[in-house]
């Protein structure tokens, strides 16, 4: 496809509206860095997760892939974007093609611009609110924005998670869950220059009695141009506020809500796009002393694009509503049933090259959904969930999953699992109209379009090999059917259409460890591998190859380290392999990203960070669709009053 093409896509899949099928649990008291990075290995398996069984439990019970990038790792990275703390996540694949576009995923299937297709089947939430696009299921990276100072942890699960998280939620689940406001007291500031970068942060947060905390947020990012005229430099203003208040002993109730504005250039031929939205997110947990608990969620989302020079616009407007119980039923059943809706209405009108038909829609959602935790013996667990859930292009889906979990010590896990989700129809699937520059149909949406289905199967262990390094590996092989294809018009050569026409599997596995050498220094080993098969079925067309699901690497591996040389400063380094890509193809890489902090006084610390350290730039996506990556460093300061 065309470049105008993809720039009008882009104009229209930003869109952060979301579906959250249901609400996280309230973050746990978050611990300090010292604890953190003090606590043996083995302990670390005790820390709190809530993605697996969407229920409170720890690491080492965690029935899945899933890996935790904790506060500390955050702060210690130098990583000031949440796709730079992404990157933390050895079971995560990060690609970047400028200074504004990222491609995420689990598992592969990570798309290809070129045949206009992307990354769209992994389920991203910010504290409860799924921040993906409905008019093309993916996420775009640029829009998401948090203070690494206020997140808690961020939980990124490989493989489906839709009986309990919905459609879209195929190859993964990022669950980014924010630190409760009475962590972030007081006076914080940071201030971040670099060659690439700049960055500015400003929170204040306090209380009301012994109930009631909250803070309040202002932050900037600007991305500098790659270069040579290449007019692709964004700026972005946010700000924002989080209350939580305990009315009871048994009641908590959050609040928090964000706004922004920004603009992103479009290269030297077209208009910036201007970008502005806001949203308001409430939750309510009650748990009794038996320790049933309710937990109700509420939430309102709006998010608009304008090309610069006012020939187009793009809206969406979310209001989502769920509801999650959970309690014990005897001594053996562990159940979490609940259920929500969610409202959307969207408008798209004035995009250059792109039409939707309708130009806008109301849609509506709904789900339910029970999962039940069965205690066969006191270290044998059987899960099993069924999700329904209904959407606005297809009938009612079923989305069920069962695990297996075997707990032979206190310090190993192995695990199972069979699970189905699919990605559901979106508007770019069945009524987008695309157009050449020359004013040609170049392809356009399918009615019948059908949902694109995974089976999964998975198997893992996660083991505390001495109290001083633990390891996990987890093993899939993943099956496919109706993949989107681009398939030709049966009578005349355009327009190209959206057709069902691959399916195919995937089968690796990702692995990482957790080793600490001595008190002073701890390394991270990741690698994984992914092997992928896809086929076309009978009657689709190959007009480009199967590659147009996803232009994958193999291998990946990936190598931390963390130093504290002395109690007031600390180095950390990252050295990551990616193996090439094989259409378009595009060359492996090797590259190291380091962080030197010093804490000159007891409440400042200030620290330099580069990336891309190797070479000036280097290739992370095909040549084609993305720019070099370059090299960046900053300075940043931090304070605390």
């Amino acid at each position: 496809m065309p470049s105008e093409c993809r720039a009008a896509v882009r104009t229209s899949g930003w869109l952060a509206a979301g579906l959250c099928v249901c609400g996280v649990p309230a973050p746990a008291a978050a611990q300090s860095i010292e604890e953190l990075r003090d606590m043996p290995i083995s302990a670390l398996s005790d820390l709190d997760v809530t993605s697996v069984t969407k229920s409170a439990g720890t690491l080492g019970d965690a029935p899945a892939a899933i890996f935790v990038i904790t506060h500390d790792d955050i702060v210690r990275s130098g990583n000031i974007t949440l796709p730079g703390m992404l990157r933390l996540a050895p079971n995560l694949q990060i690609a970047r093609g400028s200074p504004n576009d990222v491609v995420i995923t689990a598992r592969g299937l990570s798309g290809r611009e070129g045949a206009q297709s992307f990354s769209n089947k992994l389920l991203v939430m910010i504290d409860g609110r799924s921040v993906y696009t409905p008019l093309y299921s993916g996420v775009y990276w640029d829009q998401q924005d948090v203070l690494p100072e206020d997140v808690d942890r961020i939980e990124v699960v490989s493989g489906p998670g839709a009986t309990l998280w919905g459609a879209n939620a195929v190859n993964g689940v990022i669950n980014v869950i924010t630190r409760n406001a009475g962590a972030s007291q007081g006076l914080y500031a940071t201030g971040v220059v670099g060659n690439r970068t700049y960055d500015a942060g400003l929170r204040y947060g306090g209380s009301a009695g012994d109930t009631l905390n909250y803070r309040l947020f202002v932050k900037r990012h600007q991305n500098f141009e790659s270069g040579d005229g290449a007019r692709d430099g964004s700026r972005r203003t946010q700000g924002g506020f989080r209350v939580d208040w305990s009315p009871g002993a048994n009641d908590t109730l959050m609040v928090q809500g964000d706004a922004y504005h920004g603009s992103r250039g479009q290269g030297p031929a077209s208009a910036d796009e201007e970008t502005e939205g806001f949203d308001l997110v409430a939750r309510w947990d009650r748990t009794s002393a038996s320790g049933n608990r309710l937990q109700v969620q509420t939430y309102f989302d709006h998010a608009a694009r304008q090309i610069g020079n006012g020939s187009g616009r793009a809206s969406v407007d979310t209001v989502d509503f769920d509801l999650q119980h959970s309690f014990a039923l005897g001594t053996v059943h562990s159940i979490v049933w609940g259920g929500g809706a969610r409202f959307n209405r969207y408008r798209i009108f004035g995009v250059p090259n792109l039409l939707f038909v309708p130009s806008g829609a109301r849609q509506f959602l709904a789900n339910l959904f029970v999962q039940d935790s069965v205690a066969i013996t006191p270290r044998l667990t059987a899960i099993a969930g069924l999700k329904l859930e209904y959407g606005p292009y297809e009938a009612s889906e079923l989305l069920p999953s069962v695990r297996l979990a075997w707990k032979p010590n206190d310090s190993a896990l192995l695990w199972a699992a069979v699970s189905r989700a699919v990605r559901s129809p979106t508007p770019f699937d069945r009524d987008v109209r695309e157009f050449f520059p020359n004013g040609t149909l170049g392809i356009t949406g399918m009615t019948d379009f059908r949902a694109e289905k995974l089976t999964a199967f998975e198997g893992g262990t996660r083991l505390d090999l001495t109290p001083q390094v633990s390891l996990s590996v987890s093993g899939f092989y993943n099956a496919y059917d109706d993949l989107r294809t681009v398939e030709p018009t049966p009578v005349t050569t355009l327009p190209f259409y959206w057709g069902n026409g691959i399916r195919g599997h995937t089968y690796g596995f990702d692995s990482w460890a957790d080793i600490r050498l001595t008190d002073w220094w701890r390394v991270k080993p990741g690698y994984s591998l992914l092997i992928s098969r896809f086929h076309f079925k009978d009657g689709s067309v190959p007009l480009i190859s199967t590659t147009q699901v996803g232009n994958d690497p193999t291998h990946r591996a990936s190598l931390r380290s963390s130093m504290d040389l002395g109690p007031q400063i600390n180095f950390d380094a990252d050295l990551r392999y990616v193996s090439a890509l094989p259409d378009p193809f595009s060359p492996s890489y090797v590259e190291l990203g380091a962080r030197l902090g010093w804490q000159f006084v007891e409440r400042a610390e200030l620290s330099v960070s580069g990336f891309n350290l190797l070479h000036d730039r280097h290739q992370e996506l095909p040549l084609a669709d993305a720019k070099p990556v370059g090299r960046s460093v900053f300075v940043a300061l931090k304070w605390t009053l």
